[in-house]
């Protein structure tokens, strides 16, 4: 088998229907070289059934409790057996040849361990999904008044590349975990993405390796997809900014296992 689609899902399934349904519309593989699995974290009821009547072709891995990102990818990467794999969130929209491009591109090139497409906003604006890596002056300016700061405002731009239109393929420091694919041969080489970052920097952590050991990751603009970005923010008034205040000390604390992880190592060069 060719393509592996693993899904990660959390308690979307309106949203995961509409990706299902996307890829059967616009996906043109033939059906015996693909398969598509569904990992589900803290798995509802309606999730599970919308799953069985509506799309009993579609592998489902479902689980009780909140695995997080690289615990969905890990139980739909056992039960895959494509050479190539295409990791999407649930919130992801495919559009018509966005995967047969990133098939084709990470065919021909094989020095390439990911390559992520660009991710549309429905207003078609491209948001952002590659990134340079972290530092910690990053994460300061980022959650601190500091980057209200020109120095700071400097800091935040260049880490989310807003020195690049996004508009042609290069090499960079690392894709967001929304939607990338890689190779099987690659994630036996590297192995799966590390458990200790249960929320935020699993995608990071993995680019990285992967440059460690010599191979590329690529932004890749010809694929294109639509993201439903924003869900973990979702909710109105004091709910909203209390999720949001949690989220954003979650990310902090991932970040601080990240900088721990590599005190003391050089970022790759390439």
């Amino acid at each position: 088998m060719e393509l592996s689609i693993i899904i990660t899902s959390y308690k979307q399934p309106e949203m995961l229907k509409i990706l299902l349904d996307s890829i059967k519309k616009h996906l043109t593989l033939p059906k015996d070289e693909y398969e598509i699995i569904v990992a589900d974290s803290m798995t509802e009821e309606d999730t599970e059934m919308m799953m069985r009547e509506d799309y009993p072709e579609t592998i489902f891995v479902g689980s009780s409790e909140n695995i997080g990102f690289g615990g969905t990818v890990k139980n739909g990467y056992e039960k895959s057996h494509g050479e190539y794999i295409l990791i999407m969130n649930g919130d992801v929209i495919v559009k018509e040849g966005a995967i047969e491009m990133l098939l084709d591109y990470i065919r021909k090139h094989p020095s390439v361990g990911i390559v992520g497409p660009k991710l549309l906003s429905f207003n078609e604006s491209v948001q952002p999904s590659c990134f340079r890596f972290y530092t910690l002056s990053t994460i300061i300016y980022r959650r601190t008044f500091l980057g209200k700061l020109r120095i700071g405002n400097a800091q935040v731009d260049r880490f989310m590349m807003k020195d690049f239109d996004h508009k042609s393929t290069r090499e960079v420091d690392w894709v967001q975990g929304s939607a990338m694919m890689t190779r099987r041969s690659s994630v036996e080489k590297i192995g799966l993405m590390d458990p200790r970052f249960k929320m935020y920097f699993e995608d990071v952590d993995w680019c990285r390796r992967f440059w460690e050991n010599g191979l590329r990751v690529v932004y890749f603009p010809a694929a294109d997809m639509y993201h439903y970005h924003g869900r973990g923010s979702a909710g109105k008034g004091v709910i909203k900014t209390l999720l949001s205040k949690k989220l954003a000390w979650i990310h902090i604390a991932s970040a601080l296992k990240y900088f721990w992880k590599y005190f003391g190592k050089p970022i790759p060069k390439y």
